[in-house]
């Protein structure tokens, strides 16, 4: 499923990211652009914005400010789940590329390199990912939001 943030949901893009879903967040279109994208890229809009969803059946309106609350209200809303969890660019969304540590040398602390033979790197932006602690953290707190929430 791909998917399209509008500029109030830029959070919410990278998470969906982080879940491994094609989202899109090309940051402030007006209404018509933002409708058009979609439309052309075949993605499903997620807005805070009542009337724009309105326009369009193939949008969601979101209606939480907190982020845990967004992700399961999507989740719930399209049957989302963590279909490839790190696996895209949560910065641009493009999908990470394996590398050599020796490639991401002068890119990641010393400490990390000697810790960690494992990387990914953005082919766009660039920005290299490893399993690090704050990995775990991410993907603990993923697994949390495909949970119901507890009553």
């Amino acid at each position: 499923m791909k998917l399209l943030c509008d500029h109030m949901l830029g959070t919410l893009a990278k998470w969906l990211r982080f879940m491994g879903y094609d989202t899109a967040y090309p940051g402030p279109l007006d209404d018509t652009q933002l409708l058009a994208l979609a439309r052309a890229e075949g993605r499903v809009l997620l807005t805070r914005d009542k009337e724009l969803a309105s326009r369009s059946p193939d949008a969601l309106r979101v209606r939480s400010d907190d982020l845990e609350e967004q992700i399961r209200e999507v989740a719930s809303a399209l049957g989302l789940r963590i279909v490839d969890p790190l696996s895209r660019c949560s910065l641009c969304n493009a999908v990470l590329l394996p590398v050599a540590p020796e490639a991401v040398r002068d890119l990641v602390p010393e400490g990390v390199r000697t810790r960690h033979q494992a990387f990914w790197q953005c082919p766009a932006c660039r920005k290299v990912y490893w399993q690090g602690s704050h990995w775990d953290k991410m993907v603990e707190r993923l697994n949390r939001f495909e949970s119901p929430k507890s009553p």
